[in-house]
């Protein structure tokens, strides 16, 4: 709830540009704190920030201590609201049974952090008083950063704080009715029976009371160590800190380089690459396929949870068990995820010695690309996400990696009505991919900005198209 409240803010704010936006309250971010980035697995995902609770001056050897000149200014009010409705029907002919479902649900996330202000570090007495100081490299931080090489320091050079007390509030109702019997499922999961003309509902509105001088969003200048703990601080946004590597081989700093923007006519030969990954999941099984593609539509509900579930994967990846006890989103969103981990282990294809092909390699995937999509185009997306769509996407995926058009006769294309192509013009426009209707032909062109986005839509289609595959 907090993070994605600090998430809006910095896109509305600052996106694309160098802000990074606090995940959690428990986070003491001050000016000089030590940051760790690490690199995330794909080359679109941006790094992960861990902020440790030491400063700048505990890991430096000497007894003097580096105090910051501090500038600070009033930077904007903020207040914002987003929300989603979201309504759907479902009539269904079974053997003994006609089933009809309908279900409404909103949300609302309100953030009122008021008026903020801006405390920035003095950078050139930063630089000053940096001169001939030294890291201690015994320091147990410097030892455990240095051992992963994907791993660099950044200190806090400036942040955004509140002024005055402030609130998050969220509202989320949800509702359905069933008639005819119906019964529902799922692996481990409590069986709930619905009898002919029955309805759910619920509702739930939390309030978050955040505290003055709370840090919501914050920018870093990270640090190129070398091996006898001498620093220097990285003042372009296109320079990159690491720590000088050991060996007359392998000179130089290794670290997290910031890859240069994807070729925008290289997406084809990147869907390729990856190829691999959307096959092995739509060869799934068609119910387990179904089960995937419904749980991860209802995690994409709420921008949070797909961080969440995208963080435990994360986790899975790098062979740790997660505990979903420590994850931050609802409930409902939990037992959602918990679902998902469950079709994972019932694949059989978790934890096999083809980590780079298995089931959970390719469902980190498909949902690192939704987690780094705006929250604009993971909105549309899920707007987008009937089956027949999903199989239209796929081909409109295949527009924009290849030739750039193709003709509206062309089979697939007839789910393409007035009101879906709206849906997907916004959602390729939020992508940074503008797609029009030229008499009896569909036409896709990239637009040349920095970033990954159409890169990030196409595998996110190509992933979830897969689990839609004869569903």
């Amino acid at each position: 709830m907090f993070a994605t409240a600090t998430r809006n803010f910095v896109e509305e704010v600052d996106h694309g540009g160098l802000l990074i936006p606090v995940s959690s309250l428990n986070d003491a971010i001050n000016l000089l704190t030590v940051v760790v980035k690490r690199k995330r697995f794909w080359l679109w995902q941006k790094p992960k920030y861990l902020p440790t609770d030491f400063s700048l001056n505990d890991i430096l050897t000497g007894d003097t201590s580096i105090k910051p000149g501090v500038v600070e200014t009033d930077f904007i009010k903020f207040n914002g609201t987003y929300g989603d409705n979201i309504q759907g029907n479902l009539d269904a002919n079974f053997v003994n049974s006609n089933v009809s479902l309908q279900g409404k649900d909103s949300s609302k996330l309100q953030s009122s952090f008021g008026s903020l202000k801006k405390e920035e570090v003095d950078v050139q007495k930063l630089l000053r008083d940096s001169k001939d100081r030294v890291l201690d490299m015994s320091h147990c931080l410097v030892q455990q950063t240095k051992e992963k090489h994907r791993q660099v320091f950044g200190i806090v050079k400036d942040r955004i704080v509140t002024t005055q007390p402030c609130s998050v509030i969220e509202e989320v109702q949800q509702g359905g009715q069933c008639g005819a019997g119906l019964s529902l499922c799922g692996p481990k999961r409590t069986k709930i029976s619905l009898k002919e003309n029955a309805s759910l509902s619920k509702d739930s509105n939390v309030t978050m009371e955040i505290p003055m001088q709370t840090a919501i969003a914050y920018a870093l200048i990270e640090l190129e160590i070398k091996q006898d703990g001498h620093y220097e601080l990285c003042l372009m946004s296109d320079t990159t800190g690491g720590f000088e590597v050991d060996g007359p081989a392998r000179k130089g700093l290794f670290g997290v380089s910031e890859a240069s923007a994807s070729e925008n006519n290289h997406l084809g030969e990147e869907l390729e690459r990856l190829s691999d990954h959307f096959q092995l999941l739509s060869a799934l099984p068609a119910t387990t396929r179904s089960s995937l593609l419904q749980q991860i539509t209802k995690v994409m509900e709420d921008r949070g949870a797909v961080g969440s579930l995208q963080n435990v994967l994360d986790q899975m990846c790098l062979d740790k068990r997660p505990d979903l006890q420590d994850v931050s989103t609802t409930e409902s969103q939990k037992q959602n995820i918990q679902a998902i981990l469950d079709l994972l282990e019932q694949s059989g294809q978790v934890g096999s010695a083809q980590a780079a092909t298995s089931v959970l390699t390719a469902l980190h995937l498909l949902t690192s690309a939704m987690d780094e999509m705006t929250n604009d185009c993971l909105s549309a997306l899920r707007m987008c996400c009937a089956l027949t769509v999903l199989h239209t996407l796929e081909l409109l995926v295949q527009c924009v990696s290849g030739k750039g058009e193709m003709p509206l006769s062309s089979a697939g294309l007839a789910a393409l009505t007035d009101d879906v192509f709206e849906k997907t013009e916004h959602l390729f426009a939020s992508s940074n991919v503008s797609l029009k209707r030229v008499e009896d032909t569909v036409k896709t062109e990239v637009k040349h900005q920095p970033g990954y986005l159409p890169l990030v839509l196409c595998i996110a289609v190509r992933g979830l198209a897969s689990l839609a595959h004869c569903v």
